[in-house]
């Protein structure tokens, strides 16, 4: 890995041409933004990154993805395909779902995930740009019930940095996973709105502020 940005280990699924992972890589590195901390080399996994409160979110991430060549998954209604932009979607890694199927969607998202050899699912926990009540807990079912990991990711504007802050093994309980993932984040990311920050991450960023 380099000082401000990784290479792409050879178990992670990957896109693109050397050529335009340095041109995205570059666009990156020319915002002033930087990556830091060790990119697993896994397979399959539940990518989470956080917080999310701002369209810029969805710009730098997009950016740092192109750039190291990671291929990964976002799952959207069905509907989304039967619009002009079906090609775009498809594009970008998006899966459409049926969100009242009878199977469920976690379930139905695991049997996707099952018919893969690599596969990497990117949420953002929150569901929203706007200030959440808590945290959904979607991708931790998904990821418990795919038995992968969950890595997890952390915007932090203040030093314009996105932090791989490591992995978490599901068990079989949710609110202790939780805290551990909260625990993580912890002093490792600050908002672009923080006015708009889920009330989980307002707390433990608040005591940061605090010190």
């Amino acid at each position: 890995m380099t000082k401000k940005f990784p290479i792409l280990p050879d178990q992670v699924p990957s896109r693109g041409t050397q050529l335009s992972r340095t041109i995205f890589k570059n666009l990156f590195l020319a915002q002033g933004w930087r990556f830091e901390g060790e990119f697993p080399n896994l397979p399959k996994a539940v990518a989470i990154i956080s917080p999310h409160t701002s369209n810029y979110d969805g710009l730098y991430a997009f950016l740092a993805l192109l750039g190291l060549g990671l291929n990964v998954t976002i799952f959207g209604k069905d509907t989304l395909f039967k619009t002009p932009f079906k090609g775009f979607f498809e594009w970008i890694g998006v899966i459409p779902v049926e969100r009242n199927s009878t199977h469920g969607l976690t379930q139905q998202i695991v049997n996707i995930i099952n018919t893969h050899d690599k596969i990497w699912i990117a949420i953002a926990p929150e569901g929203t740009r706007k200030t959440a009540q808590s945290i959904k807990s979607g991708f931790y079912h998904i990821a418990h019930g795919a038995q992968i990991p969950i890595i997890m990711f952390a915007f932090d504007y203040d030093h314009k940095v996105i932090r791989c802050l490591g992995i978490l093994h599901p068990s079989d309980n949710y609110e202790h996973d939780l805290e551990q993932i909260l625990n993580t984040y912890k002093g490792k990311f600050s908002p672009k709105i923080a006015e708009r920050l889920a009330i989980p991450l307002q707390k433990i960023w608040q005591k940061d502020i605090e010190k």
